[in-house]
């Protein structure tokens, strides 16, 4: 006569707890499942070229064959040693300060104008305001070639030259001197809409009635806006700052054309077309990738102080 067998229950404790564990080894893998396909697209196209860029930044290597030449930090210091790039990375921190002074300022007071102001028309003037980031860079850049022309025909010469007696035509894209400030202007020009409308969007966030209700109370218009509207609209501030800093490093494409590969005489040079230019173009692609990994390193300790010491409360708000 076999022998009989129990099989013993868990308990109500016991059971949860392993259908606890289930549940969370489930969606551990459901989670892995679906993103597993970005990290492997971001793994390949970001992390794998930052590590090859910081391996040929060591080899005096020009792209074609296997690096061989290994010359160790020697890429770097003649980089840090160069007048050039000391003077791209110059403009490339003036055109970023001259953002954080003057494009978002102008961009909050237009917001604060079309968006709290009694105009007539705000869809009209929001919507010719924000048509210059529609542009493309390259067509920007082409458009502002033709009107910054040294030609006695050019449109801003023309204009000044009908307000201004005796005015001489100027060649404000040949100048060492005037040539960053107009590229800034142009930048300006392009990017100020898109702020603008960033601005707008954290004002649709703000009750007019706690605005109303501080005008009540007696409070003056610059009041409201010290006290209520600007710290009301922090978070859209604080992102705004990120995306312009990061943005004025990474100008490229309009600089490129607009300045004729940053002219005169590299003035205008900034990081991202000295890299192109000294790096891609002259076909010393070991030199590139050390003016790269520099470029990296300095957005990335830029970004992460920025997100730590700054949008951390954003981002703490954010995943409550």
């Amino acid at each position: 006569m076999s022998a009989l067998r129990f099989r013993v229950l868990p308990s109500p404790y016991e059971q949860a707890t392993i259908d606890h564990r289930r549940r969370k080894r489930n969606k551990s893998l459901m989670i892995a499942l679906f993103t597993l396909p970005g990290m492997t697209i971001f793994i390949l196209f970001v992390i794998v070229p930052i590590i090859q860029s910081a391996y040929f930044s060591l080899y005096d290597w020009n792209g074609f064959g296997p690096p061989t030449d290994y010359v160790a930090l020697g890429n770097y210091d003649r980089l840090l040693n160069h007048s050039i790039f000391q003077t791209a990375v110059a403009n490339s921190f003036i055109i970023m300060s001259l953002s954080l002074l003057v494009q978002l300022p102008l961009a909050m007071s237009l917001a604060l104008m079309v968006g709290r102001g009694h105009l007539r028309g705000k869809k009209l003037f929001r919507t010719i305001l924000f048509v210059p980031y529609v542009f493309s860079e390259v067509i920007t850049a082409i458009i502002w070639r033709s009107v910054l022309s040294p030609d006695p025909g050019a449109l801003l010469n023309t204009v000044l030259a009908a307000v201004v007696p005796n005015f001489q035509p100027i060649g404000w894209l040949a100048d060492r001197n005037t040539v960053v400030m107009v590229l800034f202007a142009v930048l300006t020009w392009k990017y100020f809409g898109f702020h603008m409308i960033l601005y707008m969007a954290g004002l649709q966030g703000i009750p007019a009635d706690l605005e109303d209700a501080a005008r009540v109370d007696g409070a003056t218009g610059a009041e409201v806006l010290r006290f209520i509207t600007l710290p009301l609209l922090g978070s859209t501030i604080r992102l705004t700052i990120f995306l312009s800093v990061l943005g004025s490093f990474q100008q490229f494409v309009l600089a490129w054309v607009l300045t004729n590969q940053g002219g005169p005489a590299n003035a205008s040079q900034l990081i991202a077309t000295y890299l192109y230019k000294y790096g891609i173009q002259q076909t010393k692609l070991g030199y590139g990738s050390a003016v790269a990994v520099v470029f990296f390193l300095i957005t990335l300790a830029f970004s992460l102080g920025y997100q730590r010491l700054v949008m951390r409360q954003d981002t703490a708000t954010g995943r409550q």
